[in-house]
């Protein structure tokens, strides 16, 4: 069970390179930031470019893999996402995932003056968008007319020349979830409306169920592909509860999760904590694999 991070886009550069250094140092998997214009209650701190960000990450980093979680079609077009995305795996040395979601309601959604779109129409535009990223990733040049998305002669060197990167798809439902069955990886923070541990961890077996059917259905190793969950969408859980983190690793271990994601502790308002509890999670790390 590999473990990884997710530290917001709220720093200047020098504590910036200080946190994502310290992941590293401390033996942590994969490292994360979030891909929002603005985001609910710490609409109105410091929030700083994903892609920027990530850049950044890298600079400060040599061995951690790092990824959106999860980029959203809410403000994002695939052909300059999908730019941008190759500019980051060179800056990085080729440790780029890009985690990408269907893109919620609220701030990034409102901010381009787009209208809002049900569930079902955001799970469709998701389904295009990653299609288009994977084929702008795979080719030095796409011409592509969609329902949602176009793009006419993008280019896109050195695309297809090397390794493509990795695309996780976020889902939460039974459509988002076969989706990600077709690609690299799947994320998931977990179904809504579930106030108790065991009718969550119920629920997203349910979702590892339906995935592991999606991927074999197309031919796929039904566990040949990663899946990460959000330790910090476990009802009740507190990074810095003796145990709470051990719990979540057990669960997801035994519904066929590979990795499991984390926030770095804010003082306040979300993702409550002390720093020093990601030293007792990274002490019992080896080269990022949770050992125990």
């Amino acid at each position: 069970m590999r473990v990884g991070v997710v530290i917001l886009p709220q720093f200047p550069v020098g504590e910036l390179r200080r946190r994502w250094a310290s992941l590293e140092e401390r033996g942590f998997a994969h490292g994360w930031t979030y891909d929002h214009l603005a985001w609910r209650m710490l609409a109105d701190e410091p929030w700083y470019s994903t892609t920027i960000t990530l850049a950044a990450a890298a600079q400060a980093t040599s061995r951690l893999r790092l990824g959106t979680w999860v980029a959203s079609p809410n403000f994002r077009h695939p052909v300059t996402f999908a730019k941008d995305l190759l500019s980051l795996d060179d800056v990085s040395g080729g440790r780029i995932v890009a985690a990408i979601g269907a893109g919620g309601l609220g701030w990034d959604s409102a901010v381009l003056g787009r209208p809002d779109l049900p569930p079902r129409q955001r799970v469709d535009r998701l389904a295009e968008f990653v299609e288009l990223t994977d084929l702008l990733l795979r080719q030095g040049e796409t011409t592509w007319h969609g329902e949602y998305w176009t793009a006419e002669r993008a280019r896109m060197h050195p695309a297809g020349s090397r390794e493509r990167i990795g695309l996780v798809v976020a889902g939460n439902g039974t459509r988002s979830v076969r989706l990600a069955a077709r690609y690299d990886g799947w994320a998931t923070i977990g179904p809504q409306g579930h106030d108790d541990t065991d009718s969550w961890w119920a629920a997203v077996g349910e979702l590892v169920a339906t995935h592991r059917t999606a991927r074999e259905a197309q031919g796929l190793d039904p566990d040949g592909a990663d899946r990460y969950v959000d330790a910090d969408s476990v009802p009740g859980f507190s990074i810095d509860h003796p145990g709470a983190f051990d719990e979540v690793v057990d669960q997801a271990r035994g519904l066929g999760f590979t990795d499991v994601i984390v926030h770095w502790p804010r003082p306040a308002d979300v993702y409550v904590g002390r720093e020093e509890s990601l030293d007792r999670i990274a002490a019992r790390l080896h080269d990022g694999i949770w050992q125990g």
